[in-house]
């Protein structure tokens, strides 16, 4: 594993911890007013972004591929500006936002989980974690009228799982660099 990712590790956890905030916020007070959740969606996404730009460029600092991390950020801060400048914006514009949002980062997840792959042998949980994202986000799509509070609901438990997960991978990164950092001669 290249020393970028491990040193790094942390920026994927600070984005585990913002999903799952997210995630809570989204299961715990779903009778909050659409525009609120679009708002707080908007400034969990704008920060994931913005953390994910943070990750590509030390990553790039240390010459490993960060497209796939950048152009993940780049999306995000996209969706995240989209989801604060028009709160109001109508429920079936949000979904499929949303939605959309939602397969396009599960495929650059795979992107990212694959690249880590060659660097990491036997990481499948970021790959796992971008296909249930990707279907996550198909199921949106073609459910569109099953209700907003049950997708309130899913979204706020999927923020969660994919919180979890993150973090799962921060640690096992940072352990995974620790220890060869470690193995080192100084």
């Amino acid at each position: 594993m290249k020393i970028g990712m491990g040193q790094n590790s942390w920026i994927l956890g600070v984005r585990g911890v913002v999903a799952i905030l997210f995630g809570l916020y989204a299961l715990f007070a779903p009778w909050r007013a659409l525009p609120t959740l679009i708002l707080v969606f908007g400034v969990c996404v704008l920060v994931e972004g913005i953390l994910s730009i943070v990750a590509a460029v030390r990553v790039h600092d240390h010459s490993e591929r960060s497209l796939p991390i950048a152009l993940e950020g780049i999306v995000c801060i996209v969706v995240g500006l989209l989801a604060l400048l028009s709160p109001d914006a109508a429920a079936l514009a949000w979904l499929y936002l949303v939605s959309g949002f939602v397969v396009v980062s599960g495929i650059l997840h795979m992107a990212g989980a694959i690249q880590l792959r060659k660097h990491f042998a036997g990481e499948w949980i970021l790959i796992l974690n971008g296909a249930l994202t990707t279907l996550f986000g198909i199921v949106m799509i073609l459910l569109p009228l099953a209700g907003l509070l049950v997708l309130t609901s899913l979204l706020g438990a999927y923020s969660v799982f994919f919180g979890v997960l993150l973090l799962a991978v921060a640690l096992k990164l940072r352990a995974r660099w620790r220890t060869q950092a470690a193995a080192r001669p100084a």
